[in-house]
């Protein structure tokens, strides 16, 4: 099981990336432990890659959903861009 500040960690870089100041300016170079899927979907990378967390940013209502959380080898059997 991911750890609680681990965790944490993770969806407070979430907040400061989806952030609405940043909706304009989202750099996929900024942020090494995040992926930027098509459908304007984000994958983050948290305790060493060992967990993965998908999420679908609305940036029009300044919202994030949580699609996906798990391992790294149960995420390999999803298809990220349509979870």
């Amino acid at each position: 099981m991911i750890g609680r500040v681990a965790f944490a960690a993770g969806l407070r870089r979430l907040a400061d990336l989806c952030a609405p100041s940043r909706a304009v300016q989202c750099d996929p170079a900024s942020s090494p432990s995040a992926s930027f899927l098509a459908g304007n979907r984000v994958v983050f990378n948290i305790k060493g890659n060992k967990y993965r967390v998908v999420v679908a940013v609305k940036y029009d209502f300044f919202a994030v959903y949580v699609r996906f959380i798990g391992t790294h080898a149960e995420y390999d059997k999803i298809d990220a861009a349509t979870i």
